[in-house]
């Protein structure tokens, strides 16, 4: 079996876009309720930094960590919330939550820092410079690592990048519409836009989505004019450089962003089969094929091809994720190195897979969504070394700090 293995558990978005489809709250309500939980999560080392300043020595429970947490969140890094008013409704919170007892505790916790909140603010950017590590609220392992690739200014510009909310991009689906008739829509639609382009998406094919409603309640999204895609995930299939009547295989689909696009490029003109060892993560390729009028697809979970069956194939590895950090925030504290090189065995077995299943002369890309040299051009040359029979033609890193998108690795090897 390919050494594709499911990430351990859902990320905090997944479990908080669950929770607020049940919840009853009003527009501005559920906005704050995503705003709290995910500061709360992206700034946690900062914040107990500043629970322990105030509480040495002394450890408390989890819930009542995070309930000083969610405080001083609000009292720090919130501006629209009265201060006096986020301490308010903190303390009424541990009562409900069962913490009367505690209450008092907090409402000192809280009120000290109102008295000190400029002197604190102040401690807390210079956090950032002497300590990085916790004044951007980071692992020190990942914020070393990173210092020592990029250096110390770059690797500020990601931290701060990391605690930065996600744009939203969306891919003009040209199997359906073009860009001028999605751009009319979107005005109907009350959908706030702005153009996007960098070398390898062109003109007229991504667009920032800067105000929308909710994009399932779009019609021309229900309707397959646009995915939602980040620029960085495009270069891949640029560099795959698909063409109609050829076979291609995309070896780690789902949920299928990159798939549909080789089928757009190619007009639904190649035989293109997705690959995946999650049949419900199939599905996601499946429903997603059929709303943007992707016909050329056939997706597989269980992998019987004959050798030397396909003129391309992409190896979207699954990684550590380092390049996408601000759309996934609890990741920083999931990640290990140990992870990264258990990854790394992952990552050559793919290859390795990819490798037997390409015709000659036939085009092999690798992509990762990580910033780490060792998934990515230390792990080329690995392959390289293993398989002679393989050229580098070109390869490519997206970072944020050069290219204002998510992290991504993109090498185009060719079979000789």
């Amino acid at each position: 079996m390919l050494g594709q293995r499911r990430p351990g558990g859902d990320f905090t978005e997944a479990l908080l876009e669950r929770a607020l489809e049940r919840a009853e709250l009003s527009p501005p309500d559920r906005g704050l309720c995503h705003e709290l939980v995910l500061g709360v999560v992206r700034w946690q080392a900062a914040l107990d930094w500043l629970i322990a300043r105030k509480t040495p020595g002394r450890t408390q429970k989890a819930a009542l960590q995070d309930l000083l947490r969610l405080g001083l969140y609000q009292s720090f890094w919130l501006d629209r919330i009265p201060a006096h008013a986020a301490v308010h409704e903190t303390v009424e919170q541990a009562k409900q939550a069962g913490f009367g007892p505690q209450a008092g505790f907090i409402n000192a916790v809280l009120r000290g820092y109102l008295r000190e909140l400029d002197e604190t603010k102040k401690l807390l950017g210079e956090l950032k410079t002497s300590q990085p590590a916790i004044g951007w609220s980071h692992p020190e392992w990942l914020v070393a690592r990173w210092q020592k690739n990029f250096g110390a200014e770059k690797t500020a510009q990601l931290l701060e990048w990391n605690n930065t909310p996600a744009k939203t991009f969306a891919r003009v689906n040209t199997l359906r519409t073009d860009a001028a008739q999605l751009i009319a829509k979107w005005r109907a639609e009350n959908v706030d836009y702005d153009f996007f382009a960098r070398d390898w998406t062109g003109e007229n094919l991504v667009f920032e989505l800067k105000s929308h409603p909710p994009l399932t309640s779009l019609e021309s999204f229900r309707q397959g004019w646009f995915y939602v895609q980040d620029p960085s995930t495009l270069l891949a299939v640029r560099e795959l450089d698909p063409q109609p009547g050829e076979a291609i295989l995309d070896l780690c689909a789902a949920p299928g962003g990159k798939t549909t696009f080789i089928a757009q490029l190619t007009q639904n003109q190649s035989r293109l089969v997705a690959h995946d060892i999650f049949a419900d993560r199939l599905k996601l390729v499946e429903e997603n094929c059929a709303r943007l009028g992707v016909t050329c697809v056939e997706t597989v979970s269980a992998f019987s091809f004959q050798l030397s069956t396909f003129n391309k194939v992409l190896v979207d590895a699954p990684c550590s994720n380092t390049g996408v950090m601000r759309r996934r925030v609890d990741l920083r504290w999931r990640i290990t190195p140990e992870e990264i090189e258990r990854l790394r065995a992952d990552q050559l077995e793919l290859l390795d897979q990819a490798a037997r299943q390409l015709k000659p002369a036939g085009v092999l890309v690798y992509s990762t969504c990580s910033l780490e040299p060792a998934e990515n051009g230390e792990l080329v040359k690995t392959f390289l070394a293993a398989h002679p029979e393989f050229k580098l033609e070109r390869e490519r890193a997206l970072t944020p700090f050069a290219d204002g998108v998510d992290g991504a690795f993109v090498t185009r090897l060719r079979r000789q």
